[in-house]
């Protein structure tokens, strides 16, 4: 492409424009000048190397008999034979629809919780209570599942638990929350709700002072109450943030919690609690069946890779917003 300018003919000049960089010129070029900066990356890339591509070697299991005295190299190479075994076991189709009971659940009702909870402390005027109420709800966030499984056991005991004591003095027939399938998945809900929504709600706090607000103060005067403040300027503005949480959220789905479940549950409740989490644990060692286990692993980390690109592909189409 040519530019002229002048009047006329006779006064034209050209001007040619600069050759566009390519990405690897950019990207080195960046790298000089921000030396430094890239230099910090270089532990950060290291440990995601090491620890994260290094490991997924051993997907080959997936795809062998695999021996542990063999090693990887030499065990013999069986195809799909794992994955023909487990989509046609009839435990794993139990184990899969736990798994999506259980995700669906938690999404449904712990996903808009910290959500609610931060729009009612943001309205709060009185710091004092606010950051009170911030720090209790926050602090069980770092209580491993192992503490907070032991807690919620001697809360809903049938033998001098607080739950059930309270029922017996209302007249009431004492409940087995750990051993009855009709209540063990509200266990796990309350008990999940409990530990990490106060963690979620912090995220939403911060994501509150990125809002400009100028906007509130335009939005007064212009009649606006509190109501439509907050459904068209706090809402839109944390927007962002609760569609990255949420395509992250779907990520974790056949995860479904695998930690607090093994603390939790036990073989009565298996109808029911049984994820895939806990059956690659059940499978992988204490049956010691390492090919079908990493088989069973492969299968959920597909489906969250999927459900990931699939979240975000949506959020982009539909909101014009994704992580990328």
């Amino acid at each position: 492409m040519q530019l002229k300018i002048g009047p006329g003919p006779e006064s034209a000049r050209t001007i040619k424009p600069k050759p566009k960089r390519g990405y690897w010129s950019r990207l080195g070029l960046d790298i000089w000048k921000e030396w430094d900066l890239y230099l910090l990356l270089v532990p950060g890339i290291l440990f995601i190397l090491l620890f994260k591509y290094t490991p997924m070697y051993g997907i080959s299991i997936a795809f062998k008999d695999f021996n542990i005295f063999s090693g990887f190299a030499d065990s013999p190479w069986v195809g799909w034979k794992h994955f023909e075994k487990l989509f046609t076991s009839p435990d794993f189709a139990q184990v899969f629809k736990n798994t999506v009971i259980i995700s669906f659940l938690k999404i449904v009702i712990l996903f808009p919780l910290p959500i609610v909870i931060a729009l009612m402390l943001n309205e709060m005027r009185n710091m004092i209570f606010k950051r009170t109420v911030q720090t209790v709800i926050y602090l069980p966030h770092f209580l491993s599942w192992v503490i907070v499984g032991g807690l919620f056991m001697d809360l809903l005991s049938t033998n001098g638990g607080i739950v059930n004591k309270a029922l017996a003095g209302m007249g009431m027939e004492p409940i087995a929350f750990f051993l009855d399938n009709s209540v063990f998945r509200s266990v796990l809900i309350t008990s999940a709700g409990w530990k990490e929504t106060g963690w979620s709600t912090i995220v939403y706090l911060a994501a509150f002072t990125t809002i400009d607000p100028m906007l509130y103060e335009a939005a007064k005067m212009d009649g606006a109450g509190r109501w439509k403040q907050l459904w068209h300027i706090t809402l839109p503005g944390i927007a962002p943030i609760i569609v990255l949480m949420f395509i992250l959220r779907l990520g974790s789905v056949l995860e479904a919690g695998t930690e607090q479940i093994l603390v939790m549950y036990n073989p009565v409740v298996y109808q029911v609690s049984d994820v895939i989490g806990t059956y690659v644990y059940r499978r992988g060692l204490g049956s010691q069946d390492y090919s079908f286990s990493t088989a069973v692993g492969l299968f959920e980390a597909v489906i969250s890779f999927t459900l990931v690109i699939a979240g975000n592909a949506a959020s982009r189409k539909y909101l014009q917003r994704g992580i990328w």
